[in-house]
Order: C-alpha cells, then sequence, then structure tokens
C-alpha cells in the first residue's frame, strides 16, 4: 500500500550500528568487571530499542557488585558517546535508502530511535541525510512511545503510516500507536527474532531495499 508517513528506527534499520553500539556498553561497563560487563550486554541486547539512559540507570542499580567502584552515571553517558560517535558517522547506510527517499517523495519520513536525539541529528546532518527525514528526527530521552504519541497527536504522523523496525520494543511502540510495521531481520541483534515474528505473524523485510520493492510494487 501506499503510505503517508515512513517511520524508521536507527540502528540496525537505517544504519549498521548495532554492533558497534553493543560494543560500547561492553567497554563502558568493564570498569566494574568483565562480569558486570557481560551482564550489561545482555540487558542492552534484551531491550533493544531502549535508551542508554535507562539501560546505564539498570546497569548502575541492578547490575554492578556491590560495594564496587567505578564512573558514575553521567561519566557512564559520556564514554559511550564517545565511543560510538565515529562509528555512526562511518558506518554503513542501509543499501536502497535514497531509493526509498527518491520513490516515495511525497510521504513524510521520520527517524524514531532509542539513540541520543542531538547525537543523531548531529550524525545525521553530517552524513548528509537529514533532509531525508522531513518529519523530523527524534530520540532520547524521549521513548519511542512518547515520541510516537506526541508526532501523531500534532499531526506530523499522518495515516497510513509504516514504522521500519528491528527490535521487540519497536513493534510493540508501532502496535500501541496504530502504526503498521514491518520487522528488518538483516542487521537485528534479536536472538529469537524468528519466533518473534512467526508467533505475533508480523511481516518482515531484509532490508530497506525490500521496503523499497514493496512501495514501488
Amino acid at each position: 500500500m501506499t503510505y503517508s508517513t515512513y517511520v524508521f528506527d536507527c540502528d540496525g534499520v537505517v544504519l549498521d550500528s548495532n554492533r558497534l553500539k553493543t560494543e560500547a556498553f561492553r567497554l563502558a561497563g568493564l570498569p566494574y568487571g568483565d562480569e558486570a560487563a557481560a551482564a550489561l550486554v545482555d540487558h542492552h541486547v534484551a531491550n533493544g530499542g531502549i535508551s542508554r539512559f535507562a539501560k546505564f540507570q539498570h546497569f548502575l542499580e541492578n547490575l554492578v557488585p556491590a560495594g564496587a567502584s567505578g564512573p558514575g552515571f553521567e561519566d557512564l553517558l559520556d564514554g559511550y558517546a564517545v565511543a560510538v560517535r565515529k562509528g555512526l558517522v562511518e558506518c554503513a547506510a542501509a543499501p536502497g535508502l535514497e531509493e526509498l527517499r527518491c520513490a516515495t517523495g511525497d510521504a513524510r519520513w521520520l527517524i524514531v530511535s532509542g539513540g541520543s536525539q542531538e547525537e543523531l541529528r548531529d550524525v545525521f546532518a553530517e552524513r548528509g541525510i537529514a533532509d531525508w527525514f522531513d518529519g523530523g528526527i527524534f530520540g532520547s530521552p524521549d521513548t519511542k512511545d512518547e515520541i510516537l504519541a506526541r508526532e501523531i497527536q500534532n499531526g506530523n504522523i499522518r495515516g497510513p503510516a509504516l514504522f521500519i523496525g528491528d527490535s521487540k520494543y519497536d513493534y510493540r511502540a508501532a502496535s500501541a500507536a496504530g502504526l503498521n510495521f514491518v520487522f528488518a531481520t538483516y542487521w537485528t541483534e534479536v536472538p529469537d527474532w524468528r519466533e518473534f515474528v512467526d508467533i505475533n505473524k508480523i511481516n518482515t523485510v531484509k532490508n530497506i531495499q525490500q521496503v523499497l520493492q514493496l512501495s514501488v510494487a
């Protein structure tokens, strides 16, 4: 069908950045020991699409060994941001993204991500693709549920709308907001994604190139 609005997650959908962010979480947690770092990575992967703010708060409150010393919340955020900034600029963008933008010229495009909103806007501007997302580039500290509800309320997201994501949270947020959803599989870090999409009867695409095929069919 023809969509008036396309909503994209960033990591694992528009950019091949899932792995670099996972490694950045591991490095951030290492001052508290290998086990704590591994626990942080596990929590991150299990909660794809949730902001780094919530993940580091959970880490400090629930995963750091009692009495352990190390960087605090703001230092963890700063160290993580430094680790991922360069990678976000240099990592691969999804094949077919520009072609899809050309093919959907009348549609509005948005980024709705768990990543830092300020960071995302800087990275997309540096990569020269910010203007493609004429509906805006949105991220944390607001949650995806909050962003979608707000942008629907103010008329920025107009139906019919399609959310393209690669996490369980993306699907749940899109469904709660009444958006159609497709699961992008190629870069996802959800280990049981096949079972998840089967149980929930979710349509899948390998990547943006397949969205292009659907949009111009």
